[in-house]
């Protein structure tokens, strides 16, 4: 029987490629001017974009394109569980999109994101006193050991799978049957998300909120 050899095929469309990254380059922003007076607006908006960004994720796990949709890749206890078991048989599966404990990640830093962006603007608002921004900086720790995690796991994939996997949130292509591919990238729709960032950016910049 024939079988065609794997190829290069589009698996992330632009935006969640543009939401990753923005994701990165926020977290890292709050993170780091988490500690400075100075720096406590720039610290805000850094927040407030993760939580919008939060927000359009989950818009378009339900609308986007195959593989972003959580109905694609979000599993069940019994699946993560076998495909570690999988890892450590040096066996893993061969998922064209995210694979079951890349997806738990994903999982955990959306909900991760949430809860620190949601107890970041209480603390802000001064709705809960000291012990409401211990925990938003307990969430923030917390998150930062989950990326940890995650990035981890993205290395130890990469070399099990033979197959870059920071290269493919770039450039969006990963290595699968020509069947595999989505058709259409939504470039546009990545576009207007950078931009609508950087709007907002510009605003706080203007007139802080």
């Amino acid at each position: 029987m024939n079988t065609k050899p794997l190829q290069k095929v589009l698996v992330w469309d632009a935006p969640v490629r543009a939401f990753h990254w923005l994701i990165v380059l926020n977290f890292i922003g709050a993170y780091l001017t988490a500690e400075h007076d100075s720096w406590r607006q720039l610290h805000i908006t850094f927040g407030y974009t993760m939580a919008g960004l939060v927000v359009f994720r989950l818009i378009w796990g339900l609308i986007g394109t195959r593989y972003a949709r959580f109905s694609a890749f979000v599993r069940g206890p019994r699946q993560v569980l076998d495909y570690f078991r999988c890892l450590l048989n040096r066996q893993p599966g061969n998922d064209i999109g995210h694979n079951p404990a890349g997806a738990l990640a994903i999982v955990a830093m959306l909900g991760m994101t949430i809860l620190v962006t949601t107890t970041g603007y209480a603390t802000y608002k001064e709705f809960g006193g000291e012990l409401l921004e211990e925990l938003h900086e307990g969430l923030a720790n917390a998150m930062l050991l989950v990326v940890a995690v995650h990035i981890a796991g993205v290395l130890l994939s990469s070399w099990m799978h033979d197959e870059n996997l920071v290269r493919a949130m770039i450039d969006g292509q990963k290595r699968g049957n020509p069947k595999d591919g989505i058709h259409s990238a939504w470039y546009s729709i990545a576009l207007v998300l950078i931009l609508a960032v950087l709007g907002f950016w510009w605003m706080q910049w203007r007139l802080p909120i």
